[in-house]
């Protein structure tokens, strides 16, 4: 037996004659049912799913009435419920509707997640006191669409499909008494880091600009700002105009972008990383994985204003994938070092000698037959490297 049923049991305490009335009148001894009364001046029974009775209520208080009025719900639409106990809860007011319910749970949630994050946009994966909260919110977004989409049609002149899956107004006016920005017209995403960002100047905070300095329920806002900054054209203009004048973002000057690296840049690049890796290690046997940290220059890193911090190096990629040349061509391209440039470089580092190498993906190479795909890439760094490559 739970313990509020037992405190409804000492009888030798002081009682509230209305409880004891209804306790057994419904009969209701297990601790799955306890038992259950108005407490307020509602009209109608619709209890939260996150209500926990107040600790006033005496043998009754802590208890999980919201969760219990949802299990009695499901038994009446599964017929399971007793019909004595179905009549007392409709004359409490009990809303039966599953939808009217389940929104109700879910607005509740709501109420409670936006109170402890400050927006309402949590991600789809998010629960919340047991409740799939993530889930339903963006079912609530795709009905409150639905419906402006109908609204714009008929704004249009145009007959609308169908009206079904379509958000009602009275409760996106609920929703929007929560967070005014819980839907927005583009991504959910953006719209949870500028709040996150927002709610984090507002409090004090100086806007970051270095990636990982501010992380806020497990968001990057450093990396978000710096995004915005360096991709201001895929901006919408309300975006953009939410961000100039709410947080004073502005776009990247052309002297802080990035230089794009050309094909000579980047063979370089990769070179100098197999270079620093093999004078630490002794050998070039790279795990596919692998990425090399470069402390470079401004000319070999392709950064104007200097590098803010090490460059990362997918090295065993490039190893594993030829050098960076493509299998698929049938002619070594005249591209970041000449024919006789790379074969000397990688020879230089594996410790080989090599005098000259046909183009080991070349249908014309009497040495080496053709190949295609991971084969030809392997094959390119066992004759480059004077190694053999475990498949």
């Amino acid at each position: 037996m739970s313990g509020a049923a037992a405190g409804v049991l000492r009888f030798s305490e002081e009682r509230d004659p209305a409880v004891l009335a209804e306790f057994v009148r419904l009969r209701v001894i297990d601790p799955e049912g306890a038992y259950w009364r108005r407490e307020t001046g509602n009209t109608v029974l619709r209890v939260p799913y996150t209500l926990v009775t107040p600790e006033g209520w005496g043998g009754v208080g802590g208890y999980p009435l919201g969760q219990w009025t949802a299990d009695q719900r499901r038994a009446y639409t599964a017929g399971t419920l007793e019909a004595g106990r179905g009549a007392e809860l409709e004359k409490l007011g009990m809303v039966w509707s599953e939808q009217d319910a389940a929104w109700a749970d879910g607005l509740a949630i709501a109420k409670q997640y936006a109170a402890a994050h400050g927006h309402f946009l949590p991600p789809t994966t998010t629960t919340w006191e047991g409740h799939p909260i993530g889930v339903w919110a963006k079912n609530a977004r795709a009905a409150a669409r639905r419906a402006r989409e109908n609204e714009e049609l008929r704004a249009a002149g145009r007959a609308v499909p169908s009206a079904a899956g379509a958000m009602t107004e009275s409760r996106q006016d609920e929703l929007d008494a929560i967070d005014p920005g819980w839907c927005p017209a583009w991504d959910t995403a953006w719209q949870r880091y500028y709040r996150l960002a927002h709610n984090h100047v507002q409090a004090g905070g100086t806007l970051p600009t270095v990636d990982g300095d501010v992380v806020v329920q497990g968001e990057d806002l450093g990396r978000w700002v710096n995004a915005q900054r360096f991709g201001w054209e895929q901006l919408l203009p309300v975006q953009q105009w939410i961000l100039e004048n709410t947080l004073k973002v502005t776009p990247a000057g052309e002297e802080e972008r990035p230089v794009k690296r050309t094909q000579d840049t980047m063979w370089a690049l990769n070179l100098t990383a197999a270079r620093q890796f093999h004078a630490r290690e002794g050998h070039l046997k790279v795990p596919r994985k692998h990425a090399e940290q470069l402390e470079t220059e401004d000319t070999l890193s392709g950064r104007q204003g200097g590098a803010d911090g090490p460059m990362v190096v997918k090295l065993g990629t490039w190893l594993d994938n030829g050098l960076g040349s493509s299998p698929s061509r049938s002619a070594y391209p005249e591209r970041h070092c000449s024919r006789e440039e790379r074969p000397d470089a990688c020879a230089h580092l594996s410790g080989t000698s090599v005098t000259r190498i046909e183009t080991p993906w070349s249908t014309s190479s009497p040495s080496v037959p053709a190949v295609r795909g991971r084969a030809a890439h392997g094959m390119a760094c066992a004759l480059f490297l004077g190694k053999e490559r475990a498949e």
